[in-house]
């Protein structure tokens, strides 16, 4: 059997859920130049952004009505980063 390497190989651990989030993190809103922190929620599948930006803190650069394009650092580079809001966190908050 070949080895696989898919989107989200070796992620056991890394996107184990922490519990049920509520719909008041669905109903953020987001405005350009907010501060968030990428929080992969593993059980929605759609939008999820890859596993090396788990963690990150980017700004919001553009809003759309399910998705949000952020600028996420990545070592020297800025990387354009869309997200659905199941993702995301504002920053300072839990």
């Amino acid at each position: 059997m070949p080895k696989s390497h898919g989107y989200r190989r070796r992620t056991r651990s890394l996107l184990k859920s922490d519990g049920k989030k509520g719909l008041s993190s669905l109903l953020e809103e987001y405005s350009v130049d907010d501060r968030v922190v990428v929080r992969i929620d593993p059980s929605q599948v759609k939008g999820m952004p890859h596993r090396r930006f788990n963690g990150l803190v980017g700004t919001v650069k553009e809003v759309g009505r399910r998705a949000v394009t952020l600028e996420v650092p990545v070592g020297d580079k800025m990387k354009k980063l869309v997200a659905r809001k199941e993702h995301l966190v504002k920053l300072g908050a839990k």
